[in-house]
């Protein structure tokens, strides 16, 4: 099936250059962090209930195109072409393995509609003006400094066609019981700060979720939906050991950030590292992650 998006360019790109700069806090082409997204994926989605669970049947009926801003290996937009075989769903990332192995498993599962671009969002997105009914972004925190965010918003207005959807999901660090994992979380949520990739104003919190409403409002999204999500990660319930997969793989990952910023040193690093596995593995470990969806329409 043809894809109906309009693109400034080729619709698919097989050998797309990668952009030199990068601002995620992670190596966007690490083999671990492709693992670890895929898992996160999948809690993120069963967390939210399902793929739109905040809008209504009716608006995803009338539905052609669909993009998913910072896609990684392509979960969501695989599950969204599965589920509604005649939309156009497009996947875009930084990242070129990950957008390889999502342009893969579309092939393996005979998802033609489901399609993967490189791309980089701090740049002006490859689409022509209203060329897009709804765009989905899930956790860019990571990836987009504080002072991008509007920039990327008036983008998503600019190629979305009028009544179409902009939907943000964001969240702030697990809260749990585990002393270690919360000194952790606080170095990190400061690197962050430190970064310009937090709204935080003491660094104690990422400080996102708070501020999707007024970033979509001030960019003349309306029609607010908000939807509070949480996952119970705590030890014996059910999604406990992906999280805990997430956690132990997440916070390596983000070492080389936190050293380079100086909010620690490997020697502390490690040890708060093995401390909070251990609390994180014993009877009685409890945590609760919290995410927001706030989404928008354009006018």
């Amino acid at each position: 099936m043809a894809p109906s998006v309009s693109m400034k360019g080729p619709f698919l790109m097989p050998n797309e250059p990668t952009s030199n700069e990068s601002t995620y806090v992670i190596d966007s082409e690490s083999g671990a962090e492709m693992a670890r997204l895929m898992v996160q994926d999948r809690i993120l989605t069963e967390g939210m209930g399902g793929l739109f669970t905040e809008l209504p049947d009716d608006l995803l009926a009338r539905a052609h195109d669909i993009l998913d801003i910072a896609c990684g290996p392509g979960g969501w937009v695989l599950d969204v072409a599965f589920r509604y075989p005649k939309i156009n769903v497009v996947g875009i990332d930084i990242s070129k393995q990950l957008v390889d192995y999502a342009r893969a498993q579309a092939r393996v599962r005979w998802l033609e509609n489901a399609h993967f671009q490189v791309m980089d969002v701090l740049k002006p997105l490859d689409f022509d003006d209203e060329s897009i009914d709804l765009v989905n972004i899930r956790f860019l925190f990571g990836v987009l400094p504080r002072t991008e965010w509007p920039k990327l918003l008036q983008e998503c207005m600019r190629i979305l066609r009028p009544g179409g959807i902009v939907r943000l999901t964001e969240c702030e660090m697990p809260l749990t019981n585990s002393l270690a994992y919360e000194k952790l979380s606080s170095l990190f949520t400061r690197g962050l700060q430190l970064s310009g990739q937090s709204f935080s104003p003491d660094g104690r919190h990422i400080g996102i979720t708070p501020m999707l409403g007024r970033l979509l409002g001030e960019t003349g999204f309306q029609n607010m939906r908000r939807k509070v999500h949480m996952v119970d990660a705590s030890e014996g319930m059910e999604a406990y050991e992906s999280c805990y997969q997430n956690y132990q793989v997440a916070f390596k990952l983000v070492e080389p950030f936190m050293i380079k910023l100086g909010v620690t040193t490997p020697e502390e690093f490690d040890e708060l590292y093995q401390q909070m596995l251990n609390e994180m593995s014993s009877e009685g470990f409890c945590a609760a992650w919290f995410y927001l969806t706030v989404a928008g329409a354009k006018p």
